[in-house]
């Protein structure tokens, strides 16, 4: 199992980070967008009832990639008005709390297409922040990915020394609120070193999320960095709730040893529209 997961974790870097440190955008718009349509994919996958076609699935990936491509071909890498990311980042503040409050039980009383429509949105809105970041710099892409993963490994290893109190049992009974807070500080700790440790002595191609942040003042950057933290968990416990909510241990099998790719980019859907929506402040 674990010899599975290095392989695939090393072909997913193979073809990842050639595409996150070319100079030309367009890469990995076009990858990304592979990755949407596979999460749209496994999206359907846990969203379709009993009474759904068998191809809703296949469809469902196909067209929110569809759109994604549509909006590629129609208006390239131009930036789209900075309303959208707060439209984006209100409904997943508005819908992620809902849902969660709600927990695994009311997620299948919602409608099948209600369900589907809000992947849509999810999908649509987490591409086109990721494509619109890499455009502005891969400095600026890197900081939001490298937020989202210290987020992660921070309340990973801060939950296993300290965590007491669960965060969401009938979710993910592995989180803890020591974890939070642990990937809150780690997440801070990584904006000081990135900006006081590289920006300041290096030359990049663009400025971090937390450099853009760091200019609007310190209260407004120490906000907004434990705001992405914490919807970096919104993300993570909404995609579990679906899948508690189904009876899945992973949203597929398509990333041997790791899942499928909503698995992988849980976190990253709400926190790339806020951190573009922050960044525009």
């Amino acid at each position: 199992m674990l010899k599975q997961r290095i392989i695939t974790a090393l072909v997913l870097l193979a073809v990842l980070l050639p595409a996150v440190f070319v100079a030309n955008p367009w890469p990995f718009a076009l990858l990304t967008l592979l990755l949407i349509a596979a999460a749209g994919w496994e999206w359907a996958k846990l969203n379709s009832t009993t009474a759904s076609p068998r191809w809703l699935p296949a469809v469902f990936g196909a067209g929110v990639a569809s759109a994604c491509a549509i909006t590629l071909l129609g208006h390239g890498l131009q930036a789209p008005p900075d309303w959208c990311w707060w439209l984006a980042g209100v409904v997943w503040v508005a819908g992620g709390s809902y849902a969660l409050r709600g927990g695994p039980k009311a997620w299948p009383h919602a409608s099948s297409g209600l369900r589907l429509a809000l992947g849509a949105i999810v999908l649509f809105a987490a591409w086109l922040a990721m494509a619109q970041a890499k455009a502005m710099g891969t400095n600026f892409l890197l900081s939001i990915f490298c937020l989202v993963w210290m987020a992660d490994v921070a309340a990973y290893f801060g939950g296993r020394a300290f965590g007491r109190r669960k965060l969401a049992p009938s979710i993910s009974p592995g989180k803890s609120w020591e974890g939070v807070w642990s990937g809150m500080l780690g997440v801070m700790l990584l904006g000081v070193l990135w900006v006081h440790g590289l920006e300041e002595h290096f030359v990049f191609d663009s400025p971090s999320l937390f450099m853009l942040l760091k200019r609007q003042g310190l209260i407004v950057s120490l906000l907004g960095l434990l705001f992405l933290s914490a919807m970096s968990v919104v993300g993570d416990l909404f995609e579990s709730l679906i899948k508690r909510a189904v009876g899945a241990k992973d949203s597929s099998q398509l990333l041997p040893g790791h899942g499928g790719v909503l698995d992988r980019v849980d976190a990253l859907l709400p926190v790339f529209p806020l951190a573009l929506a922050l960044s525009s402040l």
